[in-house]
Formats: C-alpha cells, structure tokens, sequence
C-alpha cells in the first residue's frame, strides 16, 4: 500500500502504541474452509491487498480453492493468490486471518467448541508465529472472544496486534433487522451488539439511533413501526439466534463473515481509524478487566488502538459483566 500521508498529517496522528513492520500488503489465512476461502474471494473482489496466502494442512483441499481463486482473477483487482499445506506460505504477512477449527454441529453452542479449537490455536499459531513474526493476528475461530485470549497468551503479543472478529458480524444484523423495522438503508443505522460473540452477547439499545436520531426518539412519519418492548426482543432474539439459523439450513456461516472480516481488513491495510466491535482484552471498561469481549474500538494498521467510553445504562452494564464472566468461565475451565 503506498504511503500517501503527508509529513503535516503524520504528525497530528495520534501515538501509536506499537509500529508495524513495513507492509507488504499480504493477507495470510489459516484454515482454508468455507470461512477461510470466503474471506480471500471477498478480499480479493475489495481489492484489500496484493497478495492472499492460504494455508491448510490437506493439500488437495487448498490447491484445489487456490486453483479456483485465480481462475477469477481478471475479474478483480490485481492481486496474487496461492496457498499450500507448507506454513511457509504465510511468511511476510501483514495481517493472519485464524479460521481454523473444528467444525460446528447443529445442537452445539460456540462455546463447546472451545476446547477442541484451542488445542489447535496451541499447535497452530507458534508456527504461524515463527513464520510470520510482525503480523497482526485476526482471530476468527469460535468461540472468538475465548481465543483471541488464549492467542494473546500463546503468541505473548501486545493485546493491540491480536483480536478478534468479535460481534462486527452480530452488530451487522442488528442493524439489517432495526433498518427493516424502520425502512432506512442499513447504512443510515447506528446500533452495536457488545460482549460475547454468543448466546450471552447484549444489544445496546440506549445508543442506537437513526441519522444520529436515538430510537426512541425516531418519530418520522411513514417510516416503519413503533420500536415496542415486544419487538426489541424479537429483533434481538433473532439476531442471537441468527448464526444456527443459518447453521441448520446449509451447515455453516460464511458470507457475511467473509464480508465482516474484510471489513476489518480495510481497516487495517487503509489505515482508517474505523469504528468497529472487535473482540480485544479490555482493562477498566465498565468495571472490566482481563478479558477479551467486543465493545466499539477503533482499528487502523496498528490493530486495535483503543476502545470507546461508550455510555451504557445499568441493565447494560450488567449485562456485559455477565457476559464477561462466561467468558472468563470459559477460559478457566481451559487453564487459562
């Protein structure tokens, strides 16, 4: 990516806590599954780097979803893509994409899968490591706020350069139901889901808002329903029970969090200072500390550079308090 920053404009950015090493514009993806492959196919149609690496440890498997990437190439910006079942493949990346994992069976929480995802953080991410040293760790493997912990501790980084997906994607469905209910673009709503990626996750009905219009303040005629108690639930129910929904029809997620982790590839590789929910160890926020769950922060090249004081009420507040002690459950049953 061309350093386009003018001197002025470099020196009124804010510290950065951590410099990355040069970028090479190179996305390197561990687990080339239905998650793995649709996060290169959405990168590669966003024109987000120059270079995609895939990784897998069934040869066949990878060669065989390179293959079909490059078939489309001339349809996309320009950009490489290989992959191999080498670890070798993922050197010199900028950023690893972690989506590998044991698979999700209908009837399971993503928090059973915590377990058998993290014996493979274990053998997986130290040889990431040692190939790839300077890359920020994107995790995306479930249950994502258990592992992005477990990979702070494993790689021994700075709780900037390893998070997770967190709920960018459940924060997406938020906001898909709130602008049906209303009749806006999803663009024009503002509302975040906060806490576990999971079955404890919270809305945060007290910020949401239309147009920079709270909810319960939208009153514009002709525009969608009144915003009942009822409906908040079942807005919010469907949006919890969203990914077994899908689960249960075709046996896995991967669309839209292919589209979600793009996201914040783009907001890492543009340097944007984007605002998104992503899963990161939290110190002192609401009363939380030493534990990874996702709250509004904003993630530019460096990773996550801080999260936002964002106002909650107190059902709020004890709801991510809640949220975070599952988590930290979670993690104690693991050792960690």
């Amino acid at each position: 990516m061309p350093d386009s920053t003018t001197p002025a404009a470099e020196a009124q950015r804010p510290h950065h806590r951590h410099e990355p090493a040069q970028r090479r514009n190179k996305i390197g993806i561990v687990g080339a599954g239905r998650v793995g492959t649709t996060v290169a196919y959405a990168a590669l149609i966003r024109g987000v780097a120059k270079q995609i690496s895939l990784y897998d440890p069934t040869r066949s498997k990878v060669d065989a979803e390179v293959l079909d990437l490059n078939h489309g190439l001339m349809f996309v910006p320009m950009a490489g893509v290989e992959g191999s079942d080498d670890m070798q493949v993922l050197a010199e990346s900028d950023v690893i994409v972690f989506a590998a994992g044991a698979s999700h069976p209908l009837g399971q929480t993503r928090m059973d899968l915590a377990a058998a995802n993290a014996a493979i953080c274990r053998d997986l991410l130290p040889k990431v490591q040692s190939v790839a040293p300077h890359a920020l760790t994107l995790m995306v493997t479930n249950p994502v706020d258990v592992l992005t912990e477990v990979a702070i501790k494993i790689t021994g980084h700075e709780r900037a350069c390893v998070f997770g997906s967190g709920t960018v994607l459940d924060s997406s469905r938020f906001r898909f139901l709130l602008a049906r209910h209303f009749g806006v673009s999803v663009q024009s709503v503002h509302a975040y889901i906060a806490g576990e990626h999971g079955d404890s996750e919270i809305p945060l009905w007290s910020s949401a808002n239309i147009g920079n219009v709270l909810l319960n303040q939208w009153h514009v005629n002709g525009y969608g329903h009144p915003l009942t108690e009822e409906k908040k639930q079942e807005i919010f129910n469907t949006v919890k029970n969203a990914g077994y929904q899908v689960l249960a029809g075709k046996g896995a997620t991967n669309y839209a969090i292919g589209l979600a982790v793009v996201s914040i590839l783009e907001a890492i590789f543009h340097d944007e200072g984007r605002v998104l929910p992503v899963s990161s160890r939290i110190e002192d926020y609401q009363g939380i500390s030493g534990v990874c769950l996702s709250v509004p922060a904003i993630v530019d090249r460096c990773g996550v550079e801080s999260v936002i004081p964002l106002p909650m009420t107190e059902m709020e507040q004890a709801g991510l308090k809640a949220s975070a002690e599952r988590i930290r459950s979670v993690l104690n049953s693991l050792g960690y």
